[in-house]
């Protein structure tokens, strides 16, 4: 839709622009709604979606590590409750322990992975 980019590669034109892939910023929308759900912030059940991790106090990162169930099928991979986990479970302490769903997206966006 910007003239002059039709030819360009995705990577280039993104690069050029200033903007963030599309699977970046769907890990985001996930993580920003892990966090929602796992800190009571959406009215939604937890144990609906997620499993919290038995041994969490003892493991490093932060105390909201969540399980990650075993997919006996190759579908279950995609559901938001599984996909979810293992960019979430990477996060540090300082971005999970945060106070407002703003304070969170803030210390989400500052790490390196979700710069530009």
């Amino acid at each position: 839709m910007v003239k002059g980019f039709y030819k360009l590669p995705y990577e280039t034109r993104l690069k050029r622009l200033k903007l963030t892939s599309l699977e970046k910023r769907r890990q985001r929308g996930d993580l920003i709604e892990a966090y929602k759900i796992l800190t009571g912030k959406e009215g939604v059940d937890t144990h609906c979606f997620f499993t919290l991790d038995q041994n969490r106090y003892g493991t490093r990162g932060h105390e909201l590590k969540v399980y990650t169930r075993r997919n006996i099928l190759e579908l279950r991979i995609i559901f938001f409750s599984q996909r979810v986990v293992p960019h979430w479970n990477r996060l540090p302490e300082s971005v999970v322990t945060a106070e407002s769903v703003n304070i969170f997206k803030n210390r989400l966006d500052r790490r390196e992975e979700w710069g530009n």
